[in-house]
């Protein structure tokens, strides 16, 4: 029962710590995205 517990546990904190990678990246690619619209933005502008 303890080894059940523990593996559950450890596929638990596997699986948040893949989800939150995702997250991260994602976020990161976002911003990127965000910062190449406003540099297109002001070099039409000039």
């Amino acid at each position: 029962m303890t080894r059940l517990i523990a593996l559950l546990l450890f596929v638990a904190a596997g699986t948040a710590t893949l989800s939150a990678c995702n997250t991260v990246s994602g976020a990161g690619q976002d911003i990127s995205k965000g910062g190449n619209a406003i540099t297109n933005s002001a070099e039409k502008n000039k």
